[in-house]
């Protein structure tokens, strides 16, 4: 399925989407995680929304964080009986960041935040043109970054590989043009 313009800040779209999509949106209101978070912004980024995901995909949901500690707190009590449930605070390229893993019995799910607007994280801008590549390039492209991440390549440097990019994948995926 070639999905054509969409808002991918809110999730209805995953109802009209292919039975993973559907149940993923199934999952994230069950668990009413985006009204749990919705001072956060969170947006469900990956793989998932634009159809190139593999069986041990996950969900991510990024979200815009001015206090980890609070949101740390809420974290725990709407989701720490979760499976699995694990929640650390790293930094990445200087950025203090939290990240939740956790999982149902469909899903495992991933809440990363840190201080940036939810539509400036880097892992909205690379679904955005990886939507914005695999709209152009059709089915057959789709199929073949499927079958790379099938074979343990990350997104990024699939996609990088089929558009023969040189350097690092994350950053010349952001700079291509069509």
């Amino acid at each position: 399925m070639l999905l054509k313009s969409i808002d991918f800040t809110n999730i209805e779209y995953l109802k009209s989407g292919n039975a993973r999509q559907q149940l993923a949106y199934k999952e994230l209101n069950v668990l009413k995680i985006f009204q749990i978070l919705s001072r956060y912004t969170p947006i469900l980024s990956g793989t998932i929304p634009i159809g190139i995901d593999i069986p041990e995909s996950d969900l991510d949901i990024i979200c815009h964080c001015t206090d980890h500690e609070m949101f740390k707190l809420e974290i725990i009590k709407h989701f720490s009986h979760q499976k699995d449930f694990e929640l650390k605070r790293i930094t990445i390229n200087g950025i203090l960041s939290t990240v939740v893993r956790f999982k149902t019995d469909h899903f495992e799910f991933e809440i990363f935040a840190q201080n940036i607007p939810s539509e400036k994280q880097h892992a909205f801008k690379h679904m955005l043109k990886e939507h914005e590549i695999l709209t152009s390039m059709g089915e057959s492209f789709r199929n073949q970054v499927i079958q790379l991440k099938l074979k343990g390549i990350k997104t990024e440097p699939a996609f990088a590989q089929l558009l023969n990019l040189s350097g690092n994948p994350y950053t010349e995926l952001l700079e291509y043009d069509l």
